[in-house]
């Protein structure tokens, strides 16, 4: 049983990592986070290029995969957590994962655990907050700010840019468009499906102007999670095996390369460890952090359930779980 000291020591360790997570997040409002509006309000932004000119879009696609632990090996507190990759067909390759859950949609039964693991899509734009909802929102020294767009309302952007009514680009200087972000709710869930382009075209003012030639834009392609190299995608690998075992998160093996939020990195792992931010790679994007939008696109299980996963008959160690579909499979 822990001692009076032990029990104080941990909690002033939690009110510190309060303390600290509390002041980052104060210290870097960029990402505008338009999911904590009020329901019934709308918020209009003005979309930007990327500072990337070869990219086509104004945006650029972040492609994560979730993987659920039943706690963290060594630590009985924690009950379960989740560790976010980079899915790397983001960049253009095959992705381990993917490649190994894609066939198991073949399979009713499988359905359910494939959408656990499925990557999940949002999308990255930058631009001026022309009309904000958000009472306590600070506009930074830089008043571009990020916007990580759910696929909810991607559809939406994409529809604008086709309609034949709309002449020029959304992100011209002087004849582009607003974009109304619309927070209601359905079926108790958020819902963005109302949001909509302004019909009237409209300049940027002098201040914008004067904050795109201060400032510069943003390459939003540096806010990716970091490609990941032969080493993290044997981690990554790892990590999902043992997910699909229902192992904990072996922090001493992998905090190294990616951990969850919150959890400290193993001694002597600086030198492949950053830190859990937004823009952090390869080190996992924190589950909860004020900058991480709370939406999946995909079926996803409660915080709270403990994951399920297939028995068989003698053991159900992530290979023998993972051959069982296999041969299912090939049936």
């Amino acid at each position: 049983m822990a001692s009076l000291a032990d029990i104080r020591a941990r909690i002033a360790a939690q009110e510190n990592k309060t303390s600290n997570k509390g002041s980052n997040t104060q210290s870097d409002n960029s990402v505008y986070a338009h999911w904590n509006m009020d329901e019934g309000t709308t918020a209009s932004i003005r979309f930007l290029p990327d500072g990337n000119s070869k990219n086509d879009f104004f945006w650029v696609e972040k492609q994560i995969i979730k993987l659920p632990f039943n706690g963290v090996k060594g630590d009985s507190n924690v009950k379960r957590i989740e560790v976010q990759v980079p899915c790397v067909e983001m960049y253009g390759d095959n992705c381990p994962i993917l490649a190994e859950v894609r066939p198991w949609y073949k399979d009713e039964t499988l359905k359910e655990m494939a959408n656990k693991y499925w990557k999940k899509r949002s999308y990255l734009f930058q631009g001026f907050v022309r009309q904000n909802p958000l009472g306590d929102d600070k506009t930074p020294a830089n008043p571009i700010r990020r916007f990580i767009i759910s696929p909810q309302i991607i559809p939406i952007v994409k529809a604008g840019l086709m309609d034949p009514e709309i002449e020029e680009l959304p992100t011209d200087f002087l004849r582009g468009l607003d974009f109304n972000i619309k927070k209601t709710s359905k079926g108790g869930y958020a819902d963005y499906s109302t949001s909509n382009w302004a019909r009237k075209e409209s300049p940027l003012t002098e201040a914008e102007q004067a904050a795109i030639e201060a400032h510069g834009l943003f390459n939003l392609a540096d806010f990716l999670p970091k490609k990941p190299g032969e080493a993290e995608l044997r981690i990554i690998k790892e990590m999902f095996e043992a997910s699909v075992d229902g192992q904990p998160f072996d922090n001493e093996r992998w905090g190294a390369y990616y951990r969850p939020w919150g959890l400290e990195a193993p001694a002597g792992a600086t030198a492949k460890t950053t830190a859990t931010t937004e823009t952090s790679a390869p080190v996992a994007t924190p589950v909860a952090e004020s900058s991480t939008a709370p939406w999946d696109d995909e079926a996803s299980t409660s915080a709270s359930a403990p994951i399920e996963v297939p028995k068989t008959t003698s053991t159900d160690k992530a290979q023998d779980i993972l051959a069982m579909i296999r041969a299912r499979q090939n049936k």
